[in-house]
């Protein structure tokens, strides 16, 4: 109807989602403090799994009967654009703290700048990044650190060619090309599947020949933090982009009206620039 105004109802998704993210958040701190927590932590997650499921199921199913006009649409582009803010700010503060770290702590502690007397604490420290060799003697650093030019950046150009992919899927789509949105939507999520993997070998070589664990001192501490993060936007982004292939084959969206994919490229596009700068900042610089 011309000039109506679409009011969701009443939602139990919202609170049983923050219920859901509380218990994985709080299993997640007992194994990092504790060793303990994991099956919290793992039924927070599938909880999560649920909601997010569940919830975007009603929300596709009001879509599809009709339900939402320019003014939903307008409301879901702006809370899009605030949740992807949101996650700039997040990543933003992991990498102020390896900033930090970089260009004050470590230079402090190896005597220079104000507070350069801090370097009294371990006279024998020497400044340098990557931190090999911890101030802390009971702190073993990392054995070597990767080379920037070997699986760093297989995963880089695969990130970028994802971003291709999925802006010719999204094209296709605006032109009313279905079979070719589905096919360069499906190469996005294999390129997606294959930096999973490429990611988990390196975390396997990472413990296994490199000495890199969480406990290498700050090095091994902002290596998985930074990366480890970014892999579980990759992984929660590839899982959309598999919603949104599934979406295709079964004819939804319209070159007209198609913000749920359309947003989903607004993810996956945020996800490949926050990679970019962790291959500048973690492994060549």
């Amino acid at each position: 109807m011309s000039g109506s105004y679409y009011v969701p109802a009443t939602s139990k998704w919202p609170a049983l989602g923050s219920l859901a993210l509380g218990m994985m958040m709080i299993g997640t701190g007992m194994m990092l403090v504790h060793g303990r927590g994991t099956i919290i932590m793992l039924l927070g997650l599938a909880g999560v799994v649920a909601v997010m499921a569940l919830w975007f199921r009603d929300v596709i199913v009001e879509s599809r009967s009709g339900l939402y006009d320019a003014q939903m649409d307008r409301s879901f582009r702006w809370g899009m654009g605030w949740f992807i803010f949101s996650e700039v700010m997040f990543f933003a503060a992991f990498f102020g703290a390896l900033f930090y770290v970089r260009m004050f702590a470590i230079p402090w502690l190896g005597g220079e700048g104000t507070k350069g007397p801090t370097a009294l604490l371990w006279p024998e420290f020497t400044a340098h990044w990557p931190l090999l060799s911890p101030p802390d003697a009971s702190i073993s650093g990392p054995a070597q650190v990767f080379s920037p030019w070997h699986l760093p950046l297989v995963n880089t150009l695969i990130l970028i060619s994802s971003s291709i992919t999925l802006t010719v899927a999204h094209e296709a789509l605006k032109e009313g090309h279905r079979k070719i949105c589905r096919n360069w939507l499906a190469g996005t999520v294999l390129l997606g599947l294959c930096f999973i993997v490429i990611q988990g070998v390196e975390y396997y070589e990472a413990y296994a020949h490199y000495g890199i664990t969480l406990e290498a001192g700050i090095y091994g501490a902002t290596f998985f933090i930074l990366t480890g993060f970014h892999g579980v936007h990759v992984i929660l982004g590839t899982l959309i982009l598999i919603v949104m292939l599934a979406r295709i084959i079964r004819r939804h969206f319209s070159p007209e009206e198609h913000f749920g994919f359309e947003a989903a490229c607004w993810y996956w596009h945020f996800v490949d620039v926050v990679w970019v700068g962790l291959f500048l900042f973690v492994y060549v610089f």
